[in-house]
């Protein structure tokens, strides 16, 4: 599987906000759900390509999926 670039965390939101998930929450972490999956993403910039890769999977996602919404 090819590994996901490091995005700005702002980006992220908006591709996730693409396929149904809103902000449940905001702090240092923005909480996000759909219904049925609920992700957590850090608000620094760029969000690290590891953890990316795993907010991506915790949203049902695949990673050329996600590249897509970006």
């Amino acid at each position: 599987m090819p590994k996901l670039p490091g995005i700005n965390h702002l980006d992220a939101v908006r591709a996730l906000e693409k396929v149904g998930f809103r902000i449940l929450r905001q702090g240092k972490h923005i909480v996000m759900t759909d219904g049925t999956h609920k992700v957590t993403i850090p608000r620094h910039n760029p969000v690290n390509a590891i953890t990316m890769g795993g907010i991506v999977r915790e949203a049902g996602l695949s990673n050329d999926e996600f590249r897509k919404l970006v």
